[in-house]
């Protein structure tokens, strides 16, 4: 099964770079999924110290992104996006793979 690699935008890597610099870690995205939110699954992002062995790895701007293979079947082809708005400013999944998500984007179904 060939599964598609999900990616950081410009924005989302630099957003990492200026976090990490800030706490004095490594510039490396985690996304994974738990179940919970309001439509079923949940995003849930952190800093990680460094990949693990079966990790799915993609890199923007010497920032990378790192998914765990579970995880991955969830969230293949995503984008990982900043967005700033009135609203506030938030790390946003462009999930090609889910069927539904709630008003506040951190959650979805599949």
């Amino acid at each position: 099964m060939n599964i598609q690699p999900v990616s950081l935008s410009p924005s989302a890597a630099a957003r990492v770079a200026t976090i990490a610099g800030k706490q004095g870690k490594p510039a490396i995205l985690r996304l994974s999924v738990e179940g919970g939110g309001c439509s079923g699954f949940q995003y849930k992002f952190g800093l990680a110290e460094a990949p693990y062995g079966d990790d799915a790895v993609t890199e923007t701007d010497g920032v990378r992104l790192v998914v765990d293979p579970v995880s991955l079947d969830l969230v293949a082809g995503c984008t990982v996006d900043f967005v700033e708005s009135l609203g506030g400013a938030a790390f946003r999944v462009e999930n090609p793979n889910a069927t539904a998500g709630c008003g506040c984007g951190s959650s979805f179904a599949v």
